[in-house]
This record gives C-alpha cells, sequence and structure tokens, in this order.
C-alpha cells in the first residue's frame, strides 16, 4: 500500500474493523457516489438507496480489499457496477424522465440563466441515457467526479486508449443534444 492514498490507508483500518475509519470515509465520498448514482437512474431518493447499498457493500468485503489503485478507483468500480446492475434491471427501464439534481449552489441573478441551465441539463440528461453503460459510466466519472483517465480505466477494467474513446463518443453524444437544443428542436425528438 501507498502511503500517498490517504483513503486506502483509512479503508485498510475499515479492514481491521475500524468504524470511525469507516465514518470519515464515508462523509468524505458520500455526495459524489450519490451524484454517480443519480445520473444512472434519475432519481434522487433512489441515487441515495443506491449509494447506500454501494458503502454497505464496500464495509462488507473491506477485508478482501487490496490497495492495488486508489481507493476512489475500487469505490468507483464498485459503484459502476452496483449502477449497472441496477440499471438493467426490468422494472428500472419503466421509469418517466429523469428529475434534476438538488441545487446546491446559490440561483442565478437571471431568472433567463436558470431556465438555460435547466434546458442544457435536460440535454445532458438524454444524451446520458442514448449513451452505452461503460460511455456513461466513463463520462460520469471524468466530467462529473474528476476522475483520471488511468483511474477510470481501472475502475472499467479498460485501457486508456478505450476510455478515452469512450469519453470522447459520450462528449459528441452530449454535443449533439445541446446543439439540438440549440436549433430549437426538442432534444426528446431527435433522432439518436
Amino acid at each position: 500500500m501507498t502511503v500517498e492514498d490517504p483513503d486506502a490507508a483509512l479503508f485498510m483500518k475499515v479492514a481491521r474493523g475500524d468504524k470511525a475509519a469507516f465514518a470519515a470515509l464515508f462523509d468524505r465520498h458520500q455526495q459524489s457516489i450519490v451524484r454517480f448514482a443519480f445520473r444512472y437512474v434519475g432519481s434522487q431518493a433512489r441515487a441515495e438507496e443506491l449509494a447506500q447499498d454501494i458503502f454497505v457493500k464496500l464495509y462488507k468485503n473491506a477485508k478482501s480489499y487490496r490497495p492495488d489503485a486508489k481507493f476512489k478507483t475500487f469505490m468507483f468500480r464498485v459503484a459502476t457496477n452496483h449502477c449497472l446492475n441496477e440499471v438493467r434491471r426490468p422494472y428500472q427501464h419503466a421509469e418517466t424522465g429523469m428529475e434534476t439534481l438538488p441545487d446546491t449552489q446559490e440561483s442565478p441573478e437571471r431568472p433567463d440563466a436558470a431556465l438555460e441551465g435547466r434546458r442544457l441539463e435536460k440535454a445532458v440528461h438524454l444524451a446520458l441515457d442514448g449513451m452505452s453503460e461503460r460511455e456513461r459510466a466513463a463520462f460520469c466519472m471524468c466530467r462529473f467526479e474528476g476522475l483520471p483517465y488511468k483511474e477510470i480505466a481501472s475502475a472499467l477494467d479498460a485501457s486508456e486508449a478505450a476510455v478515452k474513446s469512450l469519453i470522447h463518443r459520450a462528449t459528441l453524444q452530449v454535443m449533439k443534444q445541446v446543439e439540438l437544443l440549440k436549433v430549437g428542436m426538442s432534444p426528446a425528438r431527435s433522432e439518436a
């Protein structure tokens, strides 16, 4: 284990039964995992439930953890697999539309900026819905969670070149939806 990853050191303490170390990791990463899960299921409540499930899974498997990669990479691998399993369930496909993420920042001073932000968010959600599971995972880890390509590659068990390709294709899909929004077409009616 490298000393450079304080989260890995904390998780090794979790493996030895340290509940305070687990609480620290939970506090540090819970919102990130909720945001990540939200991008899969489109429901804040369901994303919070999935995050709880993911942390329970991490806790139960702490003793088998080997710090070969950063803890955050390991955590996102578990989160990706859990979210992919969730969206593959038949009942998940029946959901209608995606909620918006809870606003964590102050509202803009201009109402038109808020409207434009909601329209942009809708375009991104529609693009996410049209992505393959791996494109969505790579895109979300990169663009929303700020993980470097190397860590995403490890989380997805892929090469960095494959991750770059996934992110590139996903970005093109987002750009297409945003462009449709700008020309006044309803992104929901566009062809994929």
